[in-house]
């Protein structure tokens, strides 16, 4: 691995000054390196960061990778990722033409990762760096723990996808009268509604009795207010405490609470182990924002590379090139999806709706779609609108907002079915729906969309780790559960339980659903509540009432 020579800095750096012109916003200095596909596997498994702490199944992954290597040898462009200054790779074999659509790509992924709100937590300080450091510490404790350093990191890394990810983006947003304390959030949000189960018209009577305060009394409205409050609910203030008291636990997520409150990591033997954790924790923080921006990220580099590959004057004579590499990355399969691909054509049509002022509220009340078609206020507000959508979205949103039935028909996007062929054996792939709403379905089924899992510590025994999975339609894979709850007994230092939900058994057995009522193809299941407890590294389970 070597820095690209003085010839290839050229050609990147007449990219940036086009690119700049053309909008994109990204710090001056970047890094780009050259490597062989064989550099490329080895840092696959670190999600490309070469100084990530070391792990046996990166190593397993790199094996892996070599194999399938040797039986289908591919050539990947480019890999990008997000630090400070902002660091890319390039394949060794890439000709000058190539690089200069690579390089467009790669500034309108470093655009994204340096002006999407998403990544926001990852703008003031440099990832690689931060992860030396982490790198270090955990070879320094390999040294000294030997193989338990791994069996740690291996417990962590069992719950890294339940860190709080929206938590963290917040905490830097919280407004000075909307702090934790706040006996005004307490006020409004839990005790009328929650403890005292006030009805609407008595909620707005007060909320309305706050706000006339706050013109009247202005500085000293809030005193005032809970002056009367306190007289009227006595028992306010003890509630209050109590909320204070236990808001920072509620707001934490699995792995703060087990860092707060493990007695056996509190410890000091068993310092070495929150050092673990935080350094496991702290890069999947990292790593959320790319997971939820996947398809906007890579539609919005094609878009780019695509709109300033062709109006630059250097490619002459590599247009026929460039259309089949092209083609490769942004075609649409007719099975499957190619974030790439989509994502492209949904900010080349969110740019065009824009520019013909279809967003606006005239054009949702026109039903005609002869009249929805030729309707155009050439707005000339494309251009702008699709850098706001940059700045402010993630894949969920996106996908929700901007896929309607007119981008659904142009681009002849369906949702495909699988039925087996039973006279031929084979299965057979057809049209299922070609609606809106059934193709959005389909997209948000493959966003990333970890359980929602926190801890409920309101029952008696505290030594016990209570998790409560918030069902929402999708159990947890089953397979998964023992080894996970295993290393939270070790991490907690007592016992695990975990609240979930889990399909009825039929004739006692769970892997054959119960029979139930049928809507469409799709069968409706009947689901139940089940405790699972993992107490002395012996796992079971009971169904709950």
């Amino acid at each position: 691995m070597e820095l690209i020579d003085q010839r290839t800095k050229a050609i990147m750096e007449g990219c940036k000054e086009r690119a700049r012109k053309a909008g994109l916003n990204f710090q001056e200095e970047t890094l780009e390196y050259i490597v062989t596909n064989r550099d490329l596997i080895e840092l696959t498994p670190k999600l490309m960061i070469p100084t990530l702490y070391d792990y046996w199944v990166h190593d397993v992954e790199v094996l892996r990778e070599k194999g399938r290597y040797e039986l289908y040898p591919s050539n990947p462009y480019e890999t990008v990722i997000n630090t400070r200054p902002a660091i890319s790779f390039y394949n060794d074999n890439n000709p000058d033409w190539m690089n200069v659509m690579i390089f467009y790509h790669v500034l309108a992924h470093i655009d994204f990762f340096q002006n999407n709100v998403y990544f926001k937590n990852t703008w003031d300080y440099d990832f690689t760096g931060q992860a030396l450091s982490d790198k270090r510490t955990i070879a320094k404790l390999r040294s000294e723990k030997g193989r338990w350093v791994d069996y740690v990191i291996e417990f962590a890394r069992g719950i890294d996808n339940l860190v709080g990810y929206y938590s963290e983006m917040t905490n830097n947003d919280v407004l000075p009268h909307h702090s934790e304390s706040s006996a005004l959030d307490f006020y409004f949000d839990i005790f009328l509604q929650v403890i005292r189960k006030v009805p609407v018209t008595g909620y707005m009577k007060e909320l309305e009795k706050y706000n006339s305060y706050t013109k009247e009394f202005k500085e000293t409205a809030e005193q005032v207010f809970f002056t009367e409050v306190r007289a009227k609910y006595p028992e306010f203030n003890s509630l209050l405490d109590r909320y204070r008291k236990h808001r920072g636990d509620n707001r934490c997520d699995i792995y703060q609470y087990i860092l707060r409150n493990s007695e056996s990591l509190h410890k000091e033997k068993n310092a070495w182990i929150r050092s673990i954790m935080e350094v496991v924790r702290k890069t999947s923080i990292f790593f959320q924002p790319q997971i939820r921006t996947k398809t906007m990220n890579e539609g919005w580099a094609s878009y780019w590379h695509e709109r300033l590959f062709l109006a630059d004057d250097r490619i002459k004579g590599h247009e026929v090139d460039f259309a089949k590499t092209h083609s490769g990355v942004a075609s649409m399969p007719r099975v499957g999806l190619n974030p790439y691909a989509l994502g492209m054509r949904m900010f080349q049509y969110i740019e065009e709706m824009a520019d013909k002022g279809k967003y606006s509220a005239g054009y949702m009340r026109i039903s005609d779609s002869m009249e929805r078609e030729k309707y155009d206020r050439k707005t000339g507000n494309g251009m702008d609108y699709i850098f706001d959508v940059r700045r402010d979205l993630c894949d969920s949103i996106f996908i929700d907002y901007f896929i309607d039935q007119d981008f659904v028909t142009r681009h002849d996007l369906f949702v495909a079915g699988r039925r087996l062929n039973q006279e031929r054996m084979v299965w057979e792939y057809y049209v299922k729906s070609r609606k809106a709403e059934d193709y959005k379905d389909m997209m948000r089924d493959n966003l990333y969309h970890p359980p929602y899992i926190t801890v409920d510590q309101s029952g008696e025994n505290e030594s016990t780790l209570y998790l409560n999975h918030h069902f929402e339609g999708k159990p947890l894979v089953n397979e998964y559960i023992s080894n996970t709850l295993l290393g939270l007994e070790f991490l907690w230092g007592g016992p695990v339980q975990l609240e979930t939900s889990e399909v009825v058994s039929a004739g006692g057995d769970e892997r054959r659903p119960a029979p139930s009522s049928v809507k469409g193809d799709k069968q409706e299941l009947k689901w139940k509540r089940v405790l699972y407890t993992m107490s002395g590294r012996k796992l079971s389970k009971k169904e709950l009432e």
